[in-house]
């Protein structure tokens, strides 16, 4: 049995420890919070677990092998440090840190010391998506030159975004916040890390929202690829999702739209399509098995790869411009 613990209490925190409790192997034995009665709630959904709002005590029990963070992005860095200085094994929600400063000293303290980090990047544990790489991976395409992805959402509209969202002091912006999805599927996909990006940003769906709901990124890459990216979170209808990628290289192309997928309606009630679903539960069962010693499917190069790019996409909104991803950017 895997002892675990989550630090954080909002809505993705509930979301984590319901995965963490349908894994048989595993036990969640906390869940942290600043806000002792929302811990509670949240540790209500996963038979055992005892709420608290002192990490130290996760930190010092040695049953407690490893560690899901899943708070406010700034608070990502010091609870992933203190868990792997505490020598436990780290999950963290993406986008994993604010500054590439802070996502280093995350590496080091975990990978660095002994023990394993991986970053939440859901969507490659979305079926559609492990099925596209698994399909350039066999060769289906050659040498992977392009990738399109569009993509469409009501994940927070309408009701509005929570104010630490709208923080860009706190989120770091709609790029990386939200963005980080995108680049890091991106980086997946064409195998290689981003170089350049260009970035724009507009009001669509919810004009009155303090920042732009959509923006689009034009990305290069270190061997020359192109990847094109656009992305809103504002659809009228919750839950609602169009999604559509593709990949041309030297020897052919492959392609996922959403519009594929058979569908469920029933009014008010999101459904999953089945092109994306289950993929929380996914990748907690794999973050298990990498505690357990087996190969990662996120990669920490790549990750950081993404992360640097969509913090260079904020700076090119900030300044009009194409940015350098490899240059130095406000944190």
């Amino acid at each position: 049995m895997t002892r675990v613990a989550v630090a954080g209490s909002g809505v993705i925190a509930g979301d984590h420890v319901r995965a963490l409790a349908a894994l048989p192997e595993v036990e969640v034995a906390y869940v942290y919070g600043s806000d002792l009665d929302r811990a509670r709630r949240v540790a209500a959904l996963a038979p055992g677990a005892v709420a608290t709002d002192d990490y130290s005590r996760i930190l010092a029990d040695p049953a407690v092998i490893a560690v899901d963070v899943c708070n406010a992005t700034p608070a990502h860095a010091p609870f992933t440090i203190a868990a792997g200085e505490a020598g436990k094994h780290v999950h963290v929600e993406k986008p994993a840190a604010l500054t590439l400063a802070d996502f280093d000293a995350m590496a080091r303290a975990t990978e660095g010391s002994g023990t394993t980090l991986m970053v939440g990047q859901t969507v490659r544990f979305q079926p559609a998506v492990a099925a596209l790489v698994a399909a350039i991976a066999d060769g289906a395409v050659g040498r992977p030159r392009l990738a399109h992805v569009s993509w469409y959402t009501g994940y927070v509209w309408p009701g509005g975004w929570r104010g630490w969202q709208l923080d860009r002091g706190k989120s770091g912006g709609h790029p990386v916040h939200n963005g980080t999805h995108l680049l890091d599927v991106a980086t997946w996909l064409l195998g290689a890390a981003p170089v350049r990006v260009f970035a724009r940003s507009f009001p669509s769906f919810a004009a009155g929202m303090p920042v732009h709901d959509s923006f689009q990124l034009i990305v290069r890459f270190e061997d020359d690829a192109l990847a094109t990216l656009e992305i809103s979170y504002a659809l009228a209808q919750p839950r609602e999702m169009f999604r559509r990628i593709v990949v041309a290289g030297t020897a052919g192309t492959v392609a996922h739209s959403t519009d594929d997928d058979p569908v469920l309606h029933s009014a008010g009630v999101g459904v999953a399509l089945p092109s994306v679903e289950n993929a929380m539960g996914r990748q907690l069962a794999h973050w298990i098995d990498v505690v357990g010693g087996a190969e990662p499917i996120v990669r920490t190069g790549q990750v950081r790869a993404a992360l640097a790019a969509a913090l260079a996409a904020q700076h090119s909104l900030d300044i009009g411009r194409p940015v350098d991803v490899r240059a130095e950017v406000p944190a």
